[in-house]
């Protein structure tokens, strides 16, 4: 009898705005309400720009539209408004997101957090998550590199000890895709409030709802058959 068997990741790497919780609207109140507070306009528009940009990077934008504060001032402020909102509102978690990271977990798969906020706001909603979600923790105020750099995925690699070629990311954003993508992992895009279409993703996943470790296995092996 043959027995098939599945090959784990070495590794699931997790982006976390927009792609394990639907914060993305929170950041966007937030920058509307900077921008506005010293005379400015910031549309939607302008906004989309920004999803899975770094904090200090997007600072020089604001900047450039009059906001009269410093860079790391700006993080702060935005980074505070929106925890504000994650107390007040709740964390709104992405579709399925919980699940399959509860999933992985349960299946011995090593797993980072991979984002661009600064710890404090990946603490708020780390500690919302009701099992030891984490291995790792990269977030924009541990790198020198922001996304779509490589750095933060490579970072989580090494911090974890596995190879990023073994290793699949989750992300929502085509700034968070070019990242992982130029890192070398397996790089699944969930569209969330942009569109992924020509991004370099390895492949396009309408929603994380009923998707199982099978099916991120899947993607190992598939790369795995092709090398």
């Amino acid at each position: 009898m043959t027995v098939v068997t599945t090959r784990h990741p070495a590794a699931a790497l997790w982006d976390m705005d927009g792609t394990l919780v639907d914060t993305e609207p929170y950041w966007m109140a937030a920058e509307e309400e900077l921008v506005g507070s010293f005379g400015g306009t910031w549309t939607h528009e302008d906004a989309l720009q920004l999803v899975g940009s770094g904090l200090w990077e997007s600072a020089k934008i604001f900047q450039d539209l009059g906001v009269e504060l410093d860079a790391d001032a700006i993080v702060a402020w935005l980074t505070e408004r929106v925890r504000q909102q994650l107390h007040e509102f709740g964390v709104p978690w992405r579709p399925g997101a919980r699940e399959l990271l509860l999933a992985l977990r349960e299946a011995s798969v090593p797993t980072a957090l991979v984002t661009m906020s600064v710890r404090a706001m990946a603490d708020d909603v780390i500690k919302e998550i009701p099992f030891h979600a984490f291995d790792a923790i990269v977030t924009g105020d541990s790198v020198t590199n922001p996304k779509p750099h490589p750095e933060p995925y490579l970072t989580a690699a090494g911090e974890l000890g596995v190879d990023i070629a073994d290793c699949v990311a989750f992300e929502d954003s085509p700034t968070g895709v070019a990242s992982a993508a130029a890192a070398g992992a397996i790089t699944v895009g969930i569209p969330n409030i942009v569109s992924l279409d020509g991004s370099p993703a390895s492949v396009l996943w309408s929603s994380l709802d009923g998707r199982t470790v099978a099916d991120v296995a899947a993607l190992t092996e598939s790369r795995k058959a092709t090398a």
